[in-house]
Protein backbone atom coordinates (compact mmCIF):
# COMPACT_ATOMS: atom_id res chain seq x y z
CA UNK A 1 0.00 0.00 0.00
CA UNK A 2 1.31 3.33 -0.68
CA UNK A 3 2.20 5.64 2.10
CA UNK A 4 0.55 8.23 3.51
CA UNK A 5 0.24 10.25 6.23
CA UNK A 6 -2.87 10.33 7.58
CA UNK A 7 -2.98 12.49 10.28
CA UNK A 8 -2.21 15.28 7.57
CA UNK A 9 -5.22 13.55 6.06
CA UNK A 10 -7.33 14.22 9.10
CA UNK A 11 -6.16 17.89 10.13
CA UNK A 12 -6.80 19.00 6.65
CA UNK A 13 -10.31 17.12 6.20
CA UNK A 14 -11.26 19.40 9.73
CA UNK A 15 -9.85 22.93 8.40
CA UNK A 16 -12.16 21.63 5.44
CA UNK A 17 -15.45 20.90 7.96
CA UNK A 18 -14.62 23.61 9.80
CA UNK A 19 -14.81 25.97 7.34
CA UNK A 20 -18.00 24.51 5.34
CA UNK A 21 -19.74 24.25 8.79
CA UNK A 22 -19.10 28.37 9.05
CA UNK A 23 -20.88 28.92 5.69
CA UNK A 24 -23.45 26.63 6.46
CA UNK A 25 -24.04 28.24 10.13
CA UNK A 26 -23.83 31.49 8.24
CA UNK A 27 -26.66 30.54 5.87
CA UNK A 28 -28.72 28.55 8.89
CA UNK A 29 -32.55 30.02 9.06
CA UNK A 30 -32.43 32.36 5.84
CA UNK A 31 -34.85 31.76 2.88
CA UNK A 32 -32.90 29.52 0.31
CA UNK A 33 -32.37 29.95 -3.35
CA UNK A 34 -33.41 25.71 -4.02
CA UNK A 35 -33.08 24.21 -7.51
CA UNK A 36 -34.28 20.58 -8.02
CA UNK A 37 -32.24 17.94 -9.34
CA UNK A 38 -35.21 15.56 -9.02
CA UNK A 39 -38.79 16.10 -7.40
CA UNK A 40 -37.62 15.67 -4.27
CA UNK A 41 -33.68 15.92 -4.90
CA UNK A 42 -32.30 19.61 -3.60
CA UNK A 43 -29.52 21.29 -3.70
CA UNK A 44 -29.27 25.14 -2.15
CA UNK A 45 -26.91 27.79 -2.45
CA UNK A 46 -25.67 26.58 0.68
CA UNK A 47 -24.64 23.30 -0.87
CA UNK A 48 -22.29 24.47 -3.68
CA UNK A 49 -20.77 27.40 -1.21
CA UNK A 50 -19.85 24.72 1.39
CA UNK A 51 -18.60 22.38 -1.40
CA UNK A 52 -16.65 25.02 -2.82
CA UNK A 53 -14.72 25.72 0.16
CA UNK A 54 -13.81 21.92 1.05
CA UNK A 55 -12.50 21.37 -2.60
CA UNK A 56 -10.42 24.59 -2.36
CA UNK A 57 -8.69 23.65 1.29
CA UNK A 58 -8.04 19.92 -0.03
CA UNK A 59 -6.82 21.54 -3.36
CA UNK A 60 -4.88 23.61 -1.93
CA UNK A 61 -3.08 20.60 0.62
CA UNK A 62 -3.03 18.02 -1.87
CA UNK A 63 -3.17 19.02 -5.49
CA UNK A 64 -2.94 15.51 -7.10
CA UNK A 65 -5.33 13.85 -4.92
CA UNK A 66 -8.65 12.90 -6.96
CA UNK A 67 -11.60 14.48 -5.04
CA UNK A 68 -15.91 12.53 -5.52
CA UNK A 69 -17.82 15.72 -4.35
CA UNK A 70 -22.12 15.52 -4.68
CA UNK A 71 -22.59 18.42 -6.80
CA UNK A 72 -19.24 18.86 -8.82
CA UNK A 73 -18.80 15.22 -9.64
CA UNK A 74 -14.92 14.21 -9.98
CA UNK A 75 -12.15 16.04 -10.02
CA UNK A 76 -9.03 14.57 -11.38
CA UNK A 77 -6.57 13.41 -10.02
CA UNK A 78 -4.17 10.33 -8.61
CA UNK A 79 -6.34 7.40 -8.62
CA UNK A 80 -4.70 5.87 -5.07
CA UNK A 81 -5.96 8.96 -3.05
CA UNK A 82 -9.59 10.00 -3.18
CA UNK A 83 -11.44 12.12 -1.32
CA UNK A 84 -15.43 11.61 -1.59
CA UNK A 85 -17.37 14.38 0.18
CA UNK A 86 -20.93 15.43 0.93
CA UNK A 87 -21.01 19.21 2.23
CA UNK A 88 -24.50 18.96 2.72
CA UNK A 89 -25.88 16.59 3.72
CA UNK A 90 -29.95 16.59 4.64
CA UNK A 91 -30.56 19.36 2.65
CA UNK A 92 -34.19 19.21 2.88
CA UNK A 93 -34.22 19.30 6.33
CA UNK A 94 -31.85 22.02 5.71
CA UNK A 95 -34.03 23.95 3.36
CA UNK A 96 -36.69 23.82 5.89
CA UNK A 97 -34.70 24.96 9.02
CA UNK A 98 -34.18 21.39 10.86
CA UNK A 99 -30.93 21.14 12.35
CA UNK A 100 -30.41 17.61 11.31
CA UNK A 101 -28.02 17.73 8.54
CA UNK A 102 -24.17 16.77 8.36
CA UNK A 103 -21.20 17.82 6.26
CA UNK A 104 -19.36 14.47 5.13
CA UNK A 105 -15.42 13.74 4.46
CA UNK A 106 -14.19 11.13 3.36
CA UNK A 107 -10.66 9.20 2.62
CA UNK A 108 -9.52 6.48 0.50
CA UNK A 109 -6.36 5.01 -0.03
CA UNK A 110 -6.09 2.20 -3.00
CA UNK A 111 -9.78 2.07 -2.91
CA UNK A 112 -10.17 1.07 0.62
CA UNK A 113 -11.63 3.51 3.30
CA UNK A 114 -9.19 4.86 5.98
CA UNK A 115 -10.42 7.81 6.88
CA UNK A 116 -14.25 9.15 7.60
CA UNK A 117 -15.33 12.90 9.52
CA UNK A 118 -19.14 13.89 10.01
CA UNK A 119 -19.67 17.13 11.40
CA UNK A 120 -23.06 18.54 12.41
CA UNK A 121 -22.27 22.06 12.77
CA UNK A 122 -25.50 23.57 13.82
CA UNK A 123 -25.65 21.00 16.84
CA UNK A 124 -21.61 21.15 17.80
CA UNK A 125 -21.11 17.37 17.61
CA UNK A 126 -18.14 15.99 15.42
CA UNK A 127 -17.97 12.11 14.45
CA UNK A 128 -13.93 10.67 13.19
CA UNK A 129 -12.13 7.76 12.58
CA UNK A 130 -9.23 6.98 11.38
CA UNK A 131 -8.44 3.33 9.81
CA UNK A 132 -7.39 1.09 13.27
CA UNK A 133 -7.17 4.16 15.45
CA UNK A 134 -10.88 3.60 17.11
CA UNK A 135 -13.71 6.40 16.51
CA UNK A 136 -14.00 9.14 18.53
CA UNK A 137 -17.68 11.66 19.18
CA UNK A 138 -16.37 15.38 19.89
CA UNK A 139 -12.56 14.10 20.68
CA UNK A 140 -13.81 11.35 22.89
CA UNK A 141 -13.59 7.63 22.05
CA UNK A 142 -16.71 6.24 21.10
CA UNK A 143 -18.45 2.52 20.83
CA UNK A 144 -21.89 1.48 19.81
CA UNK A 145 -24.46 -0.11 21.66
CA UNK A 146 -24.64 -3.33 23.69
CA UNK A 147 -28.50 -4.01 22.72
CA UNK A 148 -28.72 -7.98 21.87
CA UNK A 149 -32.37 -7.64 20.30
CA UNK A 150 -34.05 -6.27 17.81
CA UNK A 151 -36.91 -5.61 20.00
CA UNK A 152 -34.74 -3.93 22.87
CA UNK A 153 -33.81 -1.84 19.74
CA UNK A 154 -34.26 1.98 18.06
CA UNK A 155 -33.66 1.47 14.76
CA UNK A 156 -33.08 4.20 11.55
CA UNK A 157 -33.91 4.15 8.18
CA UNK A 158 -34.09 6.32 4.78
CA UNK A 159 -36.23 6.90 1.77
CA UNK A 160 -34.47 7.37 -1.48
CA UNK A 161 -35.49 10.14 -4.08
CA UNK A 162 -36.71 7.80 -6.58
CA UNK A 163 -39.23 6.38 -4.71
CA UNK A 164 -41.84 4.38 -7.10
CA UNK A 165 -39.87 1.26 -8.03
CA UNK A 166 -38.58 0.23 -4.56
CA UNK A 167 -42.21 1.13 -2.74
CA UNK A 168 -43.28 -2.12 -2.36
CA UNK A 169 -39.77 -3.72 -0.85
CA UNK A 170 -39.71 -0.69 0.89
CA UNK A 171 -42.58 -0.83 2.84
CA UNK A 172 -42.29 -4.34 3.48
CA UNK A 173 -39.57 -4.50 4.95
CA UNK A 174 -40.51 -1.23 7.35
CA UNK A 175 -43.69 -3.04 8.41
CA UNK A 176 -41.22 -6.07 9.18
CA UNK A 177 -39.15 -3.40 11.26
CA UNK A 178 -41.58 -1.40 12.92
CA UNK A 179 -43.15 -4.71 13.92
CA UNK A 180 -39.86 -6.34 15.62
CA UNK A 181 -38.24 -3.70 17.02
CA UNK A 182 -38.88 -0.80 19.91
CA UNK A 183 -39.32 1.91 17.64
CA UNK A 184 -37.94 3.62 14.60
CA UNK A 185 -37.05 6.79 13.71
CA UNK A 186 -36.31 8.33 9.80
CA UNK A 187 -34.08 11.41 10.67
CA UNK A 188 -32.90 12.47 7.11
CA UNK A 189 -28.95 12.48 6.82
CA UNK A 190 -27.54 9.17 6.38
CA UNK A 191 -23.93 10.29 7.62
CA UNK A 192 -25.27 11.40 10.54
CA UNK A 193 -27.51 8.32 11.25
CA UNK A 194 -24.46 6.04 10.72
CA UNK A 195 -22.86 8.04 13.67
CA UNK A 196 -25.56 7.58 15.92
CA UNK A 197 -25.03 3.92 14.69
CA UNK A 198 -21.45 4.25 16.04
CA UNK A 199 -22.43 6.40 19.42
CA UNK A 200 -25.12 4.38 20.21
CA UNK A 201 -27.70 6.40 19.93
CA UNK A 202 -29.54 4.01 17.35
CA UNK A 203 -28.78 0.26 17.48
CA UNK A 204 -29.33 -0.52 13.69
CA UNK A 205 -29.69 1.60 10.45
CA UNK A 206 -30.54 0.52 6.83
CA UNK A 207 -31.47 2.18 3.66
CA UNK A 208 -31.11 1.62 -0.39
CA UNK A 209 -30.28 3.31 -2.74
CA UNK A 210 -27.34 5.55 -1.20
CA UNK A 211 -24.55 7.39 -3.03
CA UNK A 212 -20.76 7.11 -2.18
CA UNK A 213 -21.20 10.51 -0.71
CA UNK A 214 -23.93 9.38 1.85
CA UNK A 215 -21.71 6.69 3.26
CA UNK A 216 -18.42 6.52 3.24
CA UNK A 217 -17.29 8.20 6.36
CA UNK A 218 -19.79 6.96 8.00
CA UNK A 219 -19.03 3.37 7.37
CA UNK A 220 -15.30 3.68 8.55
CA UNK A 221 -16.91 5.52 11.81
CA UNK A 222 -19.65 2.80 12.18
CA UNK A 223 -16.75 0.09 12.15
CA UNK A 224 -13.80 1.64 14.17
CA UNK A 225 -16.49 2.00 16.58
CA UNK A 226 -17.22 -1.87 16.58
CA UNK A 227 -20.07 -1.73 14.69
CA UNK A 228 -21.21 -4.51 11.49
CA UNK A 229 -21.23 -3.38 8.08
CA UNK A 230 -22.93 -5.17 5.33
CA UNK A 231 -25.67 -5.16 2.84
CA UNK A 232 -29.06 -6.17 3.49
CA UNK A 233 -27.79 -10.12 2.23
CA UNK A 234 -25.11 -10.11 4.85
CA UNK A 235 -22.62 -9.20 2.40
CA UNK A 236 -19.79 -7.24 3.35
CA UNK A 237 -20.61 -3.82 1.98
CA UNK A 238 -18.55 -1.32 0.06
CA UNK A 239 -19.37 2.42 -1.17
CA UNK A 240 -20.62 1.13 -4.74
CA UNK A 241 -23.34 -1.36 -3.34
CA UNK A 242 -26.85 -0.13 -3.55
CA UNK A 243 -27.64 -1.14 0.02
CA UNK A 244 -26.44 -0.92 3.33
CA UNK A 245 -27.06 -2.28 7.05
CA UNK A 246 -24.76 -1.19 9.82
CA UNK A 247 -25.92 -2.29 13.77
CA UNK A 248 -23.78 -2.83 16.66
CA UNK A 249 -23.33 -6.31 15.56
CA UNK A 250 -25.31 -7.97 18.27
CA UNK A 251 -28.67 -7.51 16.46
CA UNK A 252 -27.17 -7.88 12.47
CA UNK A 253 -27.68 -11.41 11.88
CA UNK A 254 -31.46 -10.16 13.11
CA UNK A 255 -31.60 -7.42 11.08
CA UNK A 256 -30.51 -9.34 7.80
CA UNK A 257 -33.52 -11.79 8.15
CA UNK A 258 -35.85 -8.41 8.50
CA UNK A 259 -34.30 -7.45 5.15
CA UNK A 260 -34.71 -10.15 3.62
CA UNK A 261 -37.54 -10.31 0.64
CA UNK A 262 -37.33 -14.36 0.67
Amino acid sequence: MIPVDLARIREVAIAAAAGAGDILRNHWGRTHYIEKKGPIDLVTEADLASEETILQIINRAFPNHKILAEERGVTLGTDQYEWIIDPLDGTTNYAHHLPEFSISIAFALEGNMVFGLVLSPVMGEFFCATRGQGATFNGRPMRVSGIKTVADSLLVTGFPYDLPPVIHELMGRMERCVLAAQGIRRLGSAALDLCYVACGRFDGFWEQNLAPWDTAAGMVIVQEAGGALTDFSGEPFTVGKKEILATNGHIHNEMTGLLSLS
